[in-house]
């Protein structure tokens, strides 16, 4: 009865690490080994972590230089919703002790990744983690939802009026706040109130001309955050 026990043990572990990594709902591991790699801050430098969804984790990949040239940490991950980043915004934001954080975050709860949302729902999530970048001395750049007429994962929910009215609250939250809002939307948007079909790959996701035109909007974003007081 022994051996047969030995057998089943290296089945047993095989089970955990599964299940521990389908529990890893956050997908907390992520960026675990960059961020232990980070070195400490200097009083002068001035870092800034992108936190998002799939449009930031291949902005990277499209612009690394971007990222390089200014010091900015990319802490995307695709397919995220607002509840998830809240999750590890500690672990990926407020433990790298950045000057600013641009957050861009909604599309994907608007589309139902992580289960059905509500616009509240999404917005006390956004405001969650602008509360926790606050009391922790961090500027925030707000950023608008990229334009969406339709999900190619999850046609028919309309997100294209859903993501006016987020942007809507996002811009008034950010001002009644003092936040930075980085209003993405305005440059990309069609006559449908769609992506325009030159700046995408697949009408939610940028190109690399669209994240040309991104570019320059979150550096004066970001700018503009770290001369405020």
């Amino acid at each position: 009865m022994k051996i047969k026990y030995v057998f089943l043990i290296p089945i047993f572990i095989l089970f955990l690490g599964e299940t521990l990594h389908g529990q890893d709902w956050a997908n907390l591991t992520r960026y675990r080994t960059e961020n232990s790699a980070l070195g400490a801050l200097k009083p002068h430098d001035t870092r800034v972590v992108f936190m998002g969804n799939s449009i930031t984790d291949l902005w990277i990949k499209a612009y690394p230089d971007f990222f390089a040239e200014h010091g900015y940490l990319d802490r995307g991950i695709s397919g995220q919703t607002t509840p998830q980043m809240l999750l590890r915004f500690r672990a990926d934001v407020i433990d790298l002790h950045p000057k600013v954080v641009v957050i861009l975050a909604g599309t994907n709860d608007i589309a139902g990744n992580t289960g059905p949302s509500t616009l509240g729902m999404i917005e006390d999530n956004i405001a969650s983690m602008c509360e926790l970048a606050k009391i922790h001395h961090i500027k925030v750049v707000l950023s608008s939802l990229l334009p969406v007429y339709d999900y190619p994962w999850h046609k028919g929910l309309h997100p294209d009026k859903k993501i006016i009215a987020l942007n809507q609250w996002i811009k008034q939250y950010a001002t009644s706040n003092k936040f930075v809002y980085l209003d993405y939307f305005s440059a990309l948007v069609d006559h449908k109130d769609g992506f325009k079909s030159q700046y995408t790959i697949d009408g939610v996701h940028p190109n690399k001309a669209g994240y040309k035109i991104m570019m320059p909007l979150a550096e004066k974003a970001i700018l503009k955050a770290l001369s405020q007081r």
